[in-house]
Order: structure tokens, then sequence, then C-alpha cells
């Protein structure tokens, strides 16, 4: 008998077409040849004339294969005939295996575990490295928190899908993740970096169940193809001790690492009792390396959800008392069936048509509570009825709180339409705010003359919410209502006329002065840039250095020569007509070389964040708060995580918006 070394391997020849033969080696051993499973090491006869099929059976007994790789191996006509299931149904596990045998299967120590060829279709290769990659994505893309890794259920999935893959711990997972959100992290680097325009900067407040505080930041930029981005930069776990002054080191830190002092238009803070010391000391930072436009007028900005949801606060807490009382009425009609019966019968006879049915609401939606009241109203009759003839009923309203809560529902009922139109926009670009905030301070200006002493005051109450935001916020909301062709002036004059009365027109002209200073400014930054970057590197650089003051001095006397301004030609031609879809961004895009100068002020003004809110989320109180299997984590895991999500979620369909898959709501 001859040594085992006498073997030798052939190489396949070009007639060994089979697709078995990417699971045996031929080797020949004297005059005989065999062919050997590369998964078990049991020698076959290998001889031309043998035939394939006895490797095939072999293959489909082999407890190494999968079940996909089984399918792989039929003829074509075959597979016509059997049915996939019947042939899976063939692969099982010993009797005599263990459980730990099961989710750990045995490999060959000369086996190449990272690199297999495996038959899927296309002759692809199995990569425990991609694999493991391709978890990690999918961990962060869905939000699944790292120890599924551990589970055992996700381990027996894992192997029955693909044996071949070696199961991980949370730290390696842990190590794949971070080097996905770094690899991530590069690439938005590299856009912002080389971004044209200005950048705006959101500061949203989250918090967790164990009454942790974190701080997201994101920017927000329309890029030269005009179209609207949005990136979360960090998620930031603040020190317990904080204290709201330290909230201007953390922006300024960010700024930095991403390098955006320099291109820095406006921060955006969602909440409007922000410590002005925050913003004063970004603007002593930006002064250093930036110029801050117009005496930073336009810098510190408020979110627009964020004062709508405020306001619903004042309201529902000056309505307290009766929302409980609204409470106690559903509570009691709903207690038992022959209630709501008799509750029922009492509406009908008393006219009521409502299809609405009474429901309690719920704590943490405040849109819920509206609901509840809007019901409660149109059964206002049957409750009434309630009153006088139930004296089990302790839970009825007055005449004068019936008033208040029509009254108030009014306003409610504004507030959430207008909230539903801000998280429903697909592109919320900034034109899309000023009529909806004017309508809002319209309607205070009315409810504070309201004769009722409960009324007026809740109002006013309302309105100094609204004054707040509105003393920051207008001239940036009136700047993008004229950079809007459908509206231009005329709608800033039709509302503040309404708004400002007999001093309108002062008002109106400090928004069109705002406006020209706001394009001077630009004129003269494109100026400059225009000549850095034509002539940088030439000849003549050295002349052309000594005439930097000239061109200065021509940009300066130029503007008072009645020479016509892009804001002029914009503002002189007919307004945009109104009727059908209109996409703003399409409409700059197309007028940007009519318009060069006022078109690089349009992208800037309307890519700012006038609200900080998800597209589609329901408007509910409270603080965002991140999911309880991510407070947990290691502050740099929890950033990477919640970043990195954010950045993988644009490059597929498939996935849900952030505040669906790392939000709780309190």
């Amino acid at each position: 008998m001859m040594d085992e070394s006498n073997e030798i391997i052939l190489q396949k020849s070009k007639r060994l077409t089979s697709v078995v033969w990417n699971y045996f080696e031929r080797v020949r051993k004297a005059d005989v040849c065999y062919a050997v499973c590369i998964q078990c090491n049991k020698k076959l006869s290998g001889s031309s004339n043998s035939g394939t099929t006895h490797l095939r059976n072999h293959l489909m007994r082999c407890l190494k294969r999968t079940n996909h790789d089984m399918s792989q191996l039929l003829t074509p006509k075959r597979r016509k005939k059997e049915n996939p299931v019947t042939v899976a149904a063939t692969i099982n596990f010993d009797e005599g295996q263990t459980k730990e045998e099961y989710l750990r299967p045995k490999f060959d120590q000369d086996q190449r575990r990272d690199e297999v060829v495996l038959s899927r279709g296309s002759g692809g290769r199995f990569s425990q490295e991609r694999s493991q990659v391709d978890l990690a994505r999918m961990i962060i893309l869905h939000g699944y928190p790292l120890a599924m890794v551990d589970h055992v259920g996700f381990k027996v999935f894992a192997r029955n899908l693909q044996p071949l893959f070696e199961a991980v711990p949370n730290s390696t997972i842990e190590d794949s993740c971070m080097e996905i959100y770094i690899r991530e992290k590069q690439r938005v680097q590299h856009t912002l970096n080389h971004l044209y325009g200005k950048i705006n900067l959101s500061v949203e407040m989250w918090s967790s169940r164990d009454n942790a505080n974190y701080v997201c930041l994101a920017s927000h930029y329309i890029d030269e193809e005009w179209r609207l981005h949005r990136n979360v930069l960090n998620f930031i776990t603040l020190d317990p001790s904080h204290t709201e002054d330290m909230l201007s080191e953390v922006i300024i830190r960010c700024l930095i690492e991403w390098s955006l002092e320099s291109k820095l238009f406006a921060v955006t803070f969602d909440s409007c009792s922000v410590n002005e010391e925050v913003v004063l000391r970004i603007k002593d930072h930006m002064s250093q390396s930036s110029q801050i436009l117009i005496n930073g007028q336009l810098f510190e900005l408020k979110s627009a959800a964020h004062l709508l949801n405020s306001l619903v606060e004042v309201c529902l807490e000056a309505m307290r008392d009766v929302i409980q009382k609204i409470r106690g009425s559903v509570r009691y009609v709903k207690s038992s069936q022959s209630t709501q019966v008799r509750f029922n019968e009492i509406a009908h006879l008393a006219g009521i048509n409502s299809q609405k049915i009474l429901v309690l609401d719920s704590l943490v939606n405040s849109n819920s509570t509206f609901v509840m009241l809007e019901t409660a109203l149109e059964y206002k009759g049957a409750f009434c009825h309630l009153r006088d003839h139930d004296h089990r009923f302790d839970s009825s309203l007055t005449d004068e709180e019936w008033e208040w809560t029509r009254y108030v529902t009014g306003y409610l009922k504004l507030v959430f339409d207008i909230a539903s139109d801000f998280s429903g926009n697909k592109c919320p670009t900034a034109n899309v705010y000023f009529a909806e905030m004017c309508d809002i301070h319209i309607q205070l200006i009315e409810w504070c003359k309201n004769q009722d002493n409960f009324l007026s005051s809740l109002a006013a109450n309302m309105k100094a919410k609204f004054d707040e935001y509105w003393n920051k916020c207008s001239l940036v909301l009136a700047i993008a209502a004229i950079l809007d062709p459908r509206f231009k002036m005329k709608l800033v004059e039709y509302y503040y006329s309404k708004i400002y009365g007999s001093t309108a027109l002062d008002r109106i002209k400090e928004v069109s002065h705002g406006v020209k200073e706001l394009l001077d400014a630009y004129s003269m930054c494109s100026a400059i840039v225009g000549e850095d970057s034509s002539f940088s590197g030439s000849s003549l650089g050295h002349t052309r250095d000594r005439l930097k003051g000239f061109d200065k001095f021509l940009h300066e006397t130029s503007q008072n020569l009645n020479t016509t301004s892009d804001l002029d030609k914009y503002l002189s031609e007919p307004i945009f007509p109104r009727s059908g879809e209109f996409n703003i961004l399409n409409y700059w895009k197309v007028h940007t070389p009519r318009y060069p100068i006022l078109s690089l002020m349009a992208r800037d003004i309307l890519g700012t964040p006038m609200s900080i809110c998800a597209p589609d989320s329901t408007f509910n109180s409270g603080t965002p708060m991140i999911a309880e299997s991510q407070s947990s984590l290691n502050p740099d895991i929890r950033q990477a995580l919640f970043c990195a999500h954010d950045w993988l979620s644009t490059e597929t369909e498939e996935s849900l918006p952030l505040s669906r898959q790392y939000t709780q709501t309190l």
C-alpha cells in the first residue's frame, strides 16, 4: 500500500464543469482517482467514468452543507420535479448532537473559516468579516440592541442560515459599530468641508428614563444641487452636574470638531428660554473666525414646533381642573355597558348625531387630550342632561366651564393644525413658516380681547410665550417669505398691516432694510471670494493683492450708483403663480444664473431649520427620550450608534425614521 504522501492533487479538467466539483478535491493515488469531500474528507470514486451522481448523493447527506447549498446541486430537470422543501427535510442534525454542538458546529483545523467557496448562484465567497460588518450595520440601521448577538434565538437563526458564521460577542460587535461610525463620519465631514454655502446648526435636548440628559446637534444645509439635508453631528451625554452655561462649550467643541466655525449661519434651539450667555459665548467664538451677518440678528433662532408645544402646555395647565372633570365624565359613561347605552339614548333624544366615540386621553399625548375635549363638546347636551337627572354623576361641568372648554378647544385646534402641517412637510424649507406663525399672532391678539377674565388671562400668557419667539425669529421668517417668488414683499405687507396696524409701515421698512443689508453682506463676501479664487496662483497675484483695497472701494461706491441689484430685479418682477404644485428649491436652482448673489442668500436662508421636528412625528408633549436599550451604553458607543443610524438611513429607503428607532416619548 502506498503512503498518503504519494497522493497527487489533480488540476480540474475543463470537462469537470459540474457544480459538484466545487466541493471535492480530485486526487490520484497510483492509478486510482479519488474525489475527497472538502467538508468531511471522505474519499469517493473520482474516476471520470463514475459520473457525479454518487458525489451529489454524498453532499445531500453531508451535515456540513446548508439547505440553500443543497438546492444548488440539483440539475434544472430534477429541480422542476422535486420540491425544495422535500430536499431540505432530508437535512437534519444527529440525534446525539448536543445543544452546544448545535449552536457551535466543529470545523476542521485546516479549513479557511474566513473564506470558503460557496455556490450562491454566482459562485460568491463567504466572509466572516463581511458578515460581521453586515450584522453591525443592521443593528445600527434598525436600532436593534447590541445584546441581541448574545441571544440564543439569534445564534440559532444565524447558524441555520449560515453554519460557517461564527457567533461574535457583544464587545466585538461594538468595535464593528465604532468602525462603521468612524468611516461614515469621515464621509460626512468631507461633504461638509467641501460645501460652498453656509451651514445651520440645531440644538435639541434629550433625556432618558433614568433622568440622564443628552444634547443632539445636527447640521442643516442646501447643497449645490439645491437639495435640503440634515445630518446629526453629535449626540453628547451631559454630565449630571452640568449647568446650562456648559451648553455653549458643547456647541463650540462641536464646531471645532467639524471645522464649522467659518461656515455657521445660524443656531436653532429647541427651547425659547435658552440662557442669553450661551448665545453670547458662541457669538464671541464665531467672531474670531468668521463674519456674523447683520450684527447677529439672524444668528439665534427658536424652534417653531417647540413654541407650539409650549402654547399647548399653557392651555392644558390653565384648564387642568376642567379637563380632570371631563375625564371623570367620560370615565363614568364608559364605566358600564348599561351606562353607555343609556347615555347614547340621551344623546339621541337630544338630537346629537355625532359619529365620534368618547375616549379617554393619554397623559403623554397632548393631541389625544384635544380629541377628548373636542368629542366631549359634541356631547355637551347629553352630559348636561346627565348632570340634571343622575345623582351619581359627580363630574359635571358648569355652563361657564363648558364655555371655557369651547374657546380653549378652538385655540388648540389652530395650534394642532399648524403643528400637523409642519410635521407632515417632507421638505421643511424656511419659507413655509411665516404665514402660519402670523396667523397665530393675529389670533392671539384677538383672544386677548375676550371679556372673560379667565380666557383673556390665558391668552395673555400664551402671547407672552409667542412674543419671546417672535422677537427672535420674525426677521428670518419674513426674509424667507420674501424669497418665495409667490409672495415676495406682498405677504409681509399683508400680514404686518393686520398685526401692527398704524405702525405696520415702520415694521415693513425694518424688514426691507434687513434683507438689503443681508444682500450687501453677501455681495461683499462674493466679491472677495471671487477675487481670491479667480487669481490664486496666477502670475498677476502680487499686482492683484495691491489692488484689493481698490476692489473693495469699487464695490462700496457702486452700491450708491443706483445700479439694479439682484434683489431689486427680483422684487420688480411679477409674483409667481400660486396655483398648482410649487418647489421653491427647483425655482432657485433654475434662477441661480439670473440672480447669482440673491441665490446664495436664498440657499442659506431657506436651509435654516425653523422647526426641530421629525417628519410624520406625532405631536407629543415632553422631551424626546432615548430607548432603554441605549441608555445603559457607554457614551461613546451611544453616540456612534445614534449618529451612524442617521447617516446610514440616508442610504436606504427601508429604514425607519430616527424618531421611531431610537426614541421613546415621556
